[in-house]
């Protein structure tokens, strides 16, 4: 089996660690050409390859496929030719591969950054739980981050303790006990959940496109009312694509019914919020916020959620790992027909 891969930049751009996956997985199952392109080098594939006859798979990354490609392969009987993000949509291109029986593949879902990006939540959860960034980032400015002492030195209840750090205000402390309210219960939501309810956390979900053992894998409890989930949450988290259907499915009121000391944990798109209750909450310190997204990114260096003291925040990066990479090249590399031995 002659198996051909070619690597333009644009793609190792994106996905740096995706491309030597899959060739790694492919050197193991016969002949492998790979291929890699210079910037800049926007040739179609056959004029960087020039001997094309004998190649039975192809993946094609960022790199161009004409019909005079596929017309020099007649070997060909398998092809995955994709950009960046999602397959190459040439319809003149995808008839002929059609008419030449060849099996074409592309990536379905998002699977393989979902324990990348639950995992990252999970760390954002607790790191705003307990004010991990900002007592780091305090100790290098002032001693005065060590003094656990309550107001005017005398015990109180309910005041700052021998170290004590967290922020009564809002959720804090530990993830057991806590209401973990989850809008989402898919690659990235059901991971998140089965993790929280693993600390010990009271976890319940609504996602009306998601089947039932998706909340059994989560041990999240099905609610069906959106309404009704978020009136008791401590921690909010909602994790869905961000698609037609799910832009501003979070109003405003939702957010206003948030519970006051809730903890928002944004990591999917901040677009299926309303973003502009979810600051002015955070901003009036009604509500705490753990976010790697935003509904202006870069964030300006001068917005007000910068550095507050009830906001933990990340520059959009929660899905992009090794792993994620190489979940990347293997949920490729498995659609294509297993080698005979």
């Amino acid at each position: 089996m002659s198996s051909l891969i070619v690597v333009h930049p644009n793609f190792d751009a994106v996905w740096p660690f995706a491309a030597d996956h899959l060739g790694a997985l492919w050197q193991k199952q016969g002949p492998l050409r790979f291929v890699r392109l210079q910037h800049g080098d926007d040739r179609p594939l056959h004029e960087v390859v020039l001997d094309l006859a004998t190649v039975e798979r192809l993946v094609a990354l960022s790199v161009r496929v004409t019909p005079e490609t596929i017309r020099r392969m007649p070997m060909l009987r398998e092809a995955a030719i994709l950009r960046e993000y999602g397959a190459d949509e040439d319809p003149e291109l995808k008839a002929i591969l059609a008419a030449h029986g060849v099996r074409t593949y592309a990536h379905r879902s998002e699977g393989f950054w979902g324990q990348s990006v639950a995992e990252f939540a999970l760390a954002l959860t607790l790191c705003a739980l307990r004010r991990i960034p900002q007592t780091y980032a305090e100790m290098m400015r002032s001693h005065d981050v060590w003094n656990y002492q309550p107001p005017g030195g005398r015990g109180a209840p309910g005041q700052r303790g021998h170290q004590y750090g967290d922020d009564a205000r809002f959720a804090n402390g530990v993830v057991a006990g806590k209401r973990v309210r989850i809008v989402g219960a898919g690659n990235i939501g059901s991971r998140y959940a089965s993790f929280v309810k693993m600390l010990g956390a009271d976890v319940a979900a609504w996602d009306p496109y998601a089947s039932e053992p998706c909340f059994h894998r989560s041990g999240a409890r099905r609610v069906f009312h959106l309404d009704q989930l978020v009136r008791d949450a401590e921690i909010f988290a909602p994790m869905l694509p961000l698609t037609d259907g799910t832009r501003g499915l979070i109003t405003r009121e939702h957010i206003y019914s948030l519970p006051r000391g809730c903890l928002i944990v944004l990591v999917t798109r901040a677009a299926i919020c309303d973003m502009a209750a979810i600051r002015a909450r955070v901003l009036n310190d009604e509500v705490a916020l753990a976010a790697d997204v935003f509904d202006i990114e870069p964030l300006p260096l001068d917005d007000p959620l910068l550095g507050r003291h009830n906001v933990v925040h990340t520059p959009h990066n929660a899905g992009r790992t090794r792993h994620a990479n190489e979940q990347w090249a293997q949920m490729l590399a498995d659609q294509f027909l297993p080698i005979p031995p």
